[in-house]
């Protein structure tokens, strides 16, 4: 059987639109994903992160801020959407729609 780990390496992932930030750091045995985020001072850093608004995962699966943290996880702290995915998608549909409708406005 293996044994437990007494600390743990975790990472912290903050992903600017110019740059991301990686904090490695050990915590004890048994630290949750908000234990992390607070001991990675990237809230002091950055002080726009507001863990009441921003999702954050691990490995690119959403979890919760108190959810336990294994050996070499990396927790990622998600930027709020600037648009809706499906909006953006419904509205380049009705962009496309009208170019075939009217066919521009060149002569030829």
């Amino acid at each position: 059987m293996r044994k437990m780990a007494e600390s743990l390496s975790i990472e912290i992932a903050y992903a600017l639109s110019q740059k991301q930030e990686l904090v490695h750091l050990k915590l004890p045995a048994g630290s949750t994903v908000q234990q992390a985020i607070d001991a990675s001072g990237l809230r002091q850093r950055h002080p726009e992160i507001d863990l009441a608004k921003n999702k954050v995962g691990v490995f690119g699966k959403l979890t919760r801020l108190d959810a336990p943290l294994r050996d070499r996880d990396r927790v990622e702290i998600y930027r709020p959407l600037i648009a809706d995915p499906k909006e953006v998608r419904k509205q380049r549909a009705e962009e496309g729609k009208a170019m075939k409708k009217g066919g521009g406005d060149l002569e030829g």
